[in-house]
């Protein structure tokens, strides 16, 4: 938290304090990923967007979650955009076993906010597929998130209808071969998870639509900013009431003067 700030002037002190909000971005980073519906696919477009949200929010700490069939974190919570922004890039695919653990993805976020004081905690899910993998079901997920304060919007990833998908790779060259696949996001489940805890579901299509999703994000959790204004200068009031003090004074001490000269 940025310590107060205060300004001065000849009627007003104004007490600012930023509130900085404590942020992790869980990201699927499955095969799928790699459809090519977004530029250059869905992964890289969501790193780089990523990327652009971490650059905006400078009172924040923002952690990073990778998720396949395992979940991970590839940045802990940090205020050094730099470095979130270093481990953003580098995030790849293929680290842990292949398939979509979004309980496991929600749950690993959440055991990074879980002790944090900030004012708010927020998780960012991002998945473009359905729940496959992972001890814990994204619905029980979504309630540990609730019972510790934690407000979880999820994103959708994905076109509608069929995007060009890796679904093999090629034994002899080793590239993925593409078809053109049938997009299934669990948007029920996404739903659930954001009522369940405060947030908010969104669908994203195309870049563009993503983009417009994090500054929407963005523009919801902004830093809080508490002004106070204390009053430090009231001209008119303040000599009223020392006129009056004085004036009392004096008719005091010429009372004890008259009294002490008719005792004399």
């Amino acid at each position: 938290m940025a310590r107060p700030q205060i300004s001065m002037n000849a009627h007003t002190e104004t007490e600012l304090y930023k509130e900085g909000i404590d942020i992790i971005i869980s990201m699927d980073a499955s095969g799928s990923m790699l459809a090519q519906d977004f530029s250059p696919n869905r992964f890289k477009a969501s790193k780089e967007l990523a990327i652009d949200f971490v650059k905006d929010r400078k009172n924040d700490r923002v952690g990073l979650v990778i998720f396949e069939g395992e979940a991970y974190t590839q940045c802990p919570l940090t205020s050094d955009r730099d470095i979130m922004i270093e481990l953003i890039e580098s995030s790849e695919q293929g680290i842990v076993e292949q398939g979509t653990a979004i309980g496991m993805g929600l749950a690993t976020a959440i055991n990074r906010l879980r002790e944090s004081n900030a004012p708010s905690k927020v998780i960012i899910l991002l998945t473009d597929g359905v729940n496959t993998h992972g001890k814990i079901h994204p619905i029980n997920a979504a309630e540990m998130a609730k019972d510790f304060g934690i407000r979880v919007y999820t994103i959708g990833v994905g076109t509608n209808g069929q995007a060009k998908t890796p679904v093999a790779i090629d034994p002899f060259s080793g590239r993925y071969i593409y078809d053109y696949v049938e997009v299934e996001i669990d948007e029920e489940t996404l739903k659930t998870i954001a009522k369940e805890t405060g947030g908010q579901y969104f669908r994203a299509t195309d870049n563009q639509k993503l983009k417009e999703v994090y500054k929407e994000i963005n523009e919801m959790e902004k830093a809080k900013i508490k002004t106070i204004e204390y009053d430090v200068d009231l001209p008119e009031k303040a000599d009223l009431f020392i006129l009056s003090a004085l004036g009392l004074l004096l008719l005091e001490f010429l009372a004890s003067k008259l009294i002490f000269k008719s005792i004399s």
